[in-house]
């Protein structure tokens, strides 16, 4: 059995000599010595001819080697600068055309940061193709896992008992109209309330760290309490700059509040990064206090216009896909996730947690509390909704229309 061992260690080392030097062989042959454990460095020093104090050695350096993790994984073959050149740097607009052919028709589970597309990979290079792109639906594939896609499998979600026929057109129509307002350097926004939060020492679901044994102690009823009460935060999503603002109100969801939170966003917020701003894209869900249907809505939103002298357009999402609307996976998911252990105790708290939520793509958030009463049950007649300078788009003005201040004249 030894004397086959050496034999096939003589031969190996015959085979390779042309490539080591004398380091290389040392530690070779101390490899090899230790695959074959006892009597391993006897063996490989009767078939190499090396002493057993090199073989030593080069054990030696192969631990040493492990211990400070510098194996030849480091050394360069190819030349620098050889090999094929990263894709960024011959095409480089390929990942924002990427991004653009699969946002339109974007989808995404609210509580997680990744996005998913219906648009096969196949699909999306041929149509990369078709731009001047040259590449092929692996590439497509790995940039979108990348850019934080993930494909996934059909799956049933309930979206309300509607499926308007419209509905992509309409995801597509708000797109065009994101990109025309972006293009002219005008804001974009997209506007959702966060479901109400009570406010108290009450349980919230997650864990985080506590001296072991030592748990926060909560209330063991959610029965909200008659000071404190529950929480509407309301959230306007600046699509361009990535940016969030967020009024934390006390007193009901209205469309007068929902409106005041925009308005609170243009004087803090908008103004400042738009001073020359014209217009405003606003894009909402369809129910609510920002309903398409929603008279007190559209009042409201003809006195922001009229105080700031802005053209306001307003994209309805289609009815069932409220869920997808930005502010929903770019804001009100992480807010979630930031505040999901912690027991809301007071106002001043949300809107804490709120502002100190930040993701990994750089998104700030600007929170304030709104003690203003807003009243329900406010009814707007026939007389006072003509009164608002409405236009309709022609296509579903339904959804979509605009409204200027009203002239002066």
């Amino acid at each position: 059995m030894d004397i086959t061992t050496e034999t096939s260690i003589r031969e190996k080392l015959e085979l390779l000599a042309p490539l080591f030097d004398e380091h290389i062989r040392r530690l070779w042959a101390a490899a090899e010595a230790q695959v074959l454990g006892h009597s391993g460095i006897s063996l490989v020093a009767r078939a190499t001819g090396l002493s057993r104090t090199t073989i030593h050695q080069g054990i030696k350096d192969l631990v040493k080697l492990h211990e400070t993790k510098v194996l030849e994984k480091n050394k360069r073959i190819r030349a620098i600068g050889g090999g094929r050149k990263p894709i960024d740097e011959y095409d480089p607009t390929l990942r924002r055309d990427l991004e653009l052919l699969v946002d339109p028709v974007t989808r995404g589970d609210t509580e997680s940061p990744l996005r998913w597309t219906c648009k096969s990979t196949r699909q999306l290079a041929a149509a990369l193709l078709e731009q001047g792109h040259l590449v092929g639906r692996q590439k497509v594939a790995n940039l979108l896992a990348e850019l934080g896609y993930s494909l996934q499998a059909n799956k049933k979600t309930k979206e309300g008992s509607a499926n308007h026929p419209d509905r992509d057109q309409q995801f597509i129509y708000i797109n065009e109209q994101a990109t025309a307002f972006q293009l002219r350097h005008e804001p974009v926004i997209s506007v959702d309330t966060k479901k109400k939060e009570l406010v108290g020492e009450f349980k919230k679901g997650g864990q985080e760290w506590q001296p072991k044994g030592d748990p926060q102690q909560v209330r063991g009823n959610d029965f909200p309490g008659p000071k404190l009460g529950k929480a509407n935060p309301y959230g306007v999503y600046d699509q361009y700059a990535h940016v969030g603002w967020v009024s934390v109100g006390t007193d009901h969801d209205t469309s007068e509040f929902a409106v005041e939170s925009i308005r609170r966003w243009w004087n803090n917020m908008g103004q400042v990064r738009y001073p020359n701003a014209t217009e405003l894209l606003i894009t909402a869900d369809g129910g609510g206090s920002k309903g398409s249907r929603v008279r007190l809505w559209k009042v409201a939103l003809q006195k922001f216009a009229d105080e700031t002298g802005l053209r306001i357009s307003v994209c309805h999402f289609p009815p069932g896909t409220s869920k997808w609307n930005k502010i929903e996976q770019r804001i009100i998911s992480y807010i979630s996730m930031n505040w999901r252990e912690r027991p809301l105790v007071s106002h001043e708290v949300i809107v804490n947690l709120i502002g100190s939520t930040t993701t990994r793509s750089g998104l700030a958030i600007n929170a304030e509390m709104d003690t203003t009463l807003y009243p329900k049950g406010i009814r707007i007649k026939d007389e006072e909704l003509e009164t608002v300078n409405l236009t309709k788009a022609s296509f579903h003005g339904e959804w979509n229309y605009t409204i200027d201040k009203m002239c002066s004249c």
